[in-house]
């Protein structure tokens, strides 16, 4: 087996693949390191195949289109202990390569470029995707994962090709510069940055980088492996803040000041906060639990605990309580409406009690549905 191999996904990138191919045989050479140089085609149809043959690199064509396909296939194929993946524009110093390689043989499995530490040239990344995409998007990274990297999205990395392999990364697009960081801090892997340089590349045509969707991609890959932030943090907030409106206004308005009074619609607005959070609340359950089960999110003996201590039967009870709750303030409210024959009512007592009541049903549905989903989940998942 090889050291190193140095891997470039390519789609149509005639006019700046072979001086990429050079610089990385050149850096190859001068560091005494045995490697090969692998390009991953798309489906190219300038001759960069060719092209990379004549230059002297290996050449396998990868059939599924997307920049996540190619370098899966690339990293199937390689041959080598390490991996150093770089984009095929020119854009990233193939000949200065050392700083990866030092960290890897220190057993670091998977070692990140980092641009805005290593310098990044006028007009070498769009205005955009500097000062908004990378810097958000690596910022949202930390935050979900406290991941302690603060470029997320460079090019060029590398990694220990056997740990990576381990991971299963299944993204065929551009978010699987995500993918791959998320999973390795997932599964612990040793993760490191080092400085490294970008430069603007050496095409003529327009990028295959698409920024809104293929930033739409990167955030929704966060989102969706971050149940936390997706459901769980904002149902707290929901229910917080609705229990806190229902309690103050439960009884009667609430008069602030002078000028600003709390009554009926601040108190409607409660109840939707608690509906939208105890859903919201579920939904982070089931994710949760179903995100363990299939082996996309980490699990702990804690987290499994506090998984197994939500069974189906302790919601029931809960949801039931809620429910049965709900219905028995709406019937005390038809009784007061019975009362005074079906007429007409003093609104302002009898709009309270109904508003809270009906909450309460509402919720206890949501339970009971968001309990026998995610246990038919479960059951799909064992069989």
């Amino acid at each position: 087996m090889t050291e190193l191999t140095i891997l470039m996904p390519c789609l149509n990138e005639a006019e700046t693949l072979e001086v990429c191919i050079a610089k990385a045989k050149d850096f190859l050479t001068r560091s005494g390191i045995i490697g090969e140089v692998l390009v991953a085609d798309n489906g190219s149809t300038d001759g960069s195949q060719a092209i990379a043959r004549n230059a002297g690199a290996r050449v396998i064509d990868v059939a599924q289109r997307g920049y996540g396909a190619a370098l899966i296939s690339g990293i199937q194929s390689s041959i080598s202990q390490f991996v150093i993946m770089g984009d095929a524009d020119d854009s990233y110093d193939f000949s200065n390569l050392m700083p990866f390689v030092h960290m890897l043989r220190k057993g670091v499995d998977l070692v990140m470029g980092n641009r805005f530490q290593g310098g990044i040239a006028p007009g070498a990344m769009p205005f955009l995707h500097r000062y908004l995409g990378n810097p958000v998007l690596s910022f949202l990274g930390r935050l979900f994962f406290r991941v302690p990297i603060g470029d997320f999205h460079c090019g060029l990395r590398g990694f220990n090709r056997k740990k990576i392999l381990e991971l299963d990364l299944q993204s065929s697009g551009m978010e699987f510069a995500s993918e791959m960081v998320v999973k390795a801090h997932l599964r612990k892997l040793i993760i490191c940055e080092v400085p490294t340089t970008l430069v603007a590349d050496g095409r003529t045509r327009s990028p295959h980088l698409n920024t809104w969707t293929d930033g739409w991609r990167h955030l929704k890959f966060l989102l969706l492996h971050s149940p936390r932030w997706l459901f769980l943090y904002p149902s707290l907030s929901c229910l917080f803040l609705g229990f806190i409106l229902v309690l103050c206004l439960a009884s009667g308005p609430l008069i602030i000041s002078d000028s600003v009074h709390l009554d009926i619609h601040s108190l409607v607005m409660g109840c939707v906060l608690l509906m939208v959070g105890s859903m919201s609340a579920g939904f982070a359950l089931i994710a949760r639990r179903q995100g363990a089960y299939s082996g996309l999110l980490p699990t702990s003996e804690r987290i499994s605990r506090y998984l197994a201590w939500f069974s189906l039967e302790r919601l029931l009870i809960f949801a039931f309580l809620m429910l049965l709750a709900g219905l028995l303030g709406l019937f005390m409210c038809v009784w007061q409406w019975a009362s005074h024959s079906f007429g007409n009512l003093d609104y302002a007592s009898l709009l309270r009690p109904m508003i809270i009541s009906g909450t309460a049903v509402v919720i206890g549905v949501q339970l009971i549905f968001i309990g026998f989903l995610d246990e038919i989940l479960s059951t799909y998942k064992s069989l």
